[in-house]
């Protein structure tokens, strides 16, 4: 009689250990499955989180900080919402003379701080302009530059506003390219620019950086004699300009400057930061 119940035993054993095998496994398959997920959930903003250079960071990384130069320029800063209220008069005083604020987003977004940034900027003294961040996969180019243009990306001949730029660089939300091909990708970005010409007598500028450029417009080179060039690049210089711009207007040199926002330099003095405004 002894040797069933021994048996018995030695089942319920293997019964109970299988049990506490199989719980453990349940409780490291939920440990992990969150955690992944919250991992997702970082990689991929919101709508409307994105502003300039959002992904070059990302993408490129740093490479160093610009060097010494006798050719004169003019320190700038970008600002979004991340930036909320800014100290413009701080910024003033530490020498920044000019300034582009995130107006808009695809067709539905809007700064919730761009009054105080740009009207803010305007009184500090500053020479200031609006940008709109691109997202070609959401609505038409013309629709967006008219949805800019109706909600502060608009320019008047006041000598204190610089014309509007299209922020056209990696996609934070999914593809790289917006899932555009080269040619769709150039005709979009020529949409948005001929519909803010339309709009505004003025052709706005271009950021992006040429890695971006040639990877997602196969490195087209038809803008660049009306479109003035803002170059994204956290090095020593400015490197390679994409297709098309001999020279560039404006430079992006570090996503950490001081104070608040993306620090950038103007290619050219003062009076040319104000020749640009003008017209």
């Amino acid at each position: 009689m002894r040797r069933p119940i021994a048996v018995a035993k030695r089942h319920s054993r293997l019964l109970t250990s299988g049990v506490v095998l199989a719980a453990q496994s349940l409780l490291l398959t939920l440990a992990v499955v969150p955690a992944t997920a919250s991992a997702d959930d970082t990689r991929t903003p919101a709508r409307g989180t994105a502003h300039m250079g959002t992904g070059v960071l990302a993408h490129e990384g740093v490479q160093g900080r610009p060097v010494g130069t006798r050719v004169a320029q003019t320190e700038g800063v970008d600002v979004s919402s991340h930036q909320g209220n800014v100290a413009w008069s701080t910024l003033w005083n530490s020498g920044v003379k000019w300034a582009y604020v995130k107006a808009t987003e695809g067709t539905s977004y809007r700064n919730p701080y761009f009054a105080q940034q740009y009207g803010g900027s305007y009184d500090a003294g500053m020479i200031r302009g609006a940008y709109h961040f691109a997202t070609p996969d959401t609505a038409g180019g013309a629709a967006q530059a008219d949805y800019f243009v109706d909600h502060g990306g608009g320019w008047s001949k006041d000598g204190k506003t610089l014309p509007g730029v299209l922020d056209i660089e990696y996609n934070p939300y999914g593809a790289t390219c917006y899932g555009r091909t080269h040619s769709q990708m150039v005709s979009w970005i020529r949409a948005f620019l001929d519909r803010y010409k339309q709009r505004t007598g003025r052709h706005a500028a271009l950021y992006t950086s040429t890695n971006w450029w040639t990877q997602c417009t196969g490195n087209y080179s038809g803008f660049g004699a009306n479109n003035p060039l803002w170059v994204a690049r956290y090095a020593s210089t400015v490197g390679t300009l994409p297709a098309g711009w001999d020279f560039h207007t404006m430079w992006q040199y570090t996503s950490s400057g001081p104070t608040v926002g993306d620090h950038d330099k103007f290619n050219g003095s003062l009076d040319r930061v104000k020749a640009l405004a003008t017209g």
